[in-house]
């Protein structure tokens, strides 16, 4: 089933918009099967239904993020999650891998504890009940679904986690891994005050990108969960400065 819902969203990203019928073509299996898949991956958020269509076009932007290079950032987030722990307390901030990564340790794990600043990802795992949430005050970004500031610094400062979960926007060989916006970048840095050990994970695509600031130099990073296609020169790079790469295959 994971693998026909990552065939449907590979579909919906190349078109934006495909009739149920043609989707049950393309997949060989009936339009009752196939609508049962659009209903969870409405469900979740990730696609719209309308009159016999599924579509990507009218998403928000955090969930036309989130279909993007979908097979890619779960495959991700199932090696992240399998170096956690039953029990362990974690921290996740925003982004699309670290969404499938809570959503993985809710369907995988027991007793984990997950501290987020991210509105999206508490809502987006809120029926599963086997993760305890603690979700971060402060000043609420509405377009990433993000909470950031002094306010969520001061939140933050009350727990110390073994294991703090970041995505980025791109990377720099001069300056390390980069973002766009600054205070949620300002965030990730305070919030990393409280964490032994800083984890990226992203996809590979992202090491071809420079955001305009940066999030953390790559010496103070632990460990990259990123895709095979990682280029060569940033893989050297950040296994001169003792980072461990993990990385997932393109495809299954």
């Amino acid at each position: 089933m994971i693998n026909r819902h990552i065939k449907i969203l590979e579909v919906l990203s190349r078109q934006q918009r495909v009739e149920v019928t043609t989707l049950s073509d393309l997949l060989g299996v009936s339009q009752v099967t196939i609508r049962k898949d659009l209903d969870q991956l409405e469900e979740k958020g990730l696609i719209l239904r309308q009159h016999g269509y599924a579509c990507l076009d009218v998403l928000d932007d955090v969930g036309k993020r989130m279909v993007q290079n979908y097979g890619i950032k779960k495959r991700i987030a199932v090696a992240a999650a399998e170096t956690i722990r039953d029990g362990e307390i974690i921290m996740i901030e925003s982004g699309s891998c670290c969404t499938f990564l809570a959503e993985e340790l809710a369907l995988t794990k027991k007793d984990i504890t997950l501290i987020t600043n991210s509105v999206f990802i508490a809502n987006y795992i809120r029926h599963m009940t086997t993760i305890k949430i603690i979700l971060l005050g402060g000043y609420y970004q509405p377009e990433a679904q993000v909470v950031v500031g002094p306010m969520t610094k001061r939140c933050g400062e009350i727990f110390f986690t073994n294991k703090f979960f970041i995505g980025v926007d791109g990377f720099s060989p001069k300056t390390g891994f980069t973002g766009k916006d600054h205070m949620r970048i300002q965030t990730i840095q305070d919030l990393a005050e409280f964490s032994q050990r800083i984890i990226v994970l992203t996809e590979s695509e992202k090491f071809r990108q420079q955001g305009v600031l940066n999030i953390m130099k790559t010496e103070k990073v632990s460990e990259v969960f990123t895709d095979e296609d990682v280029p060569v020169g940033a893989e050297t790079l950040l296994r001169t400065h003792n980072v461990t790469i993990n990385k997932v295959p393109l495809s299954e």
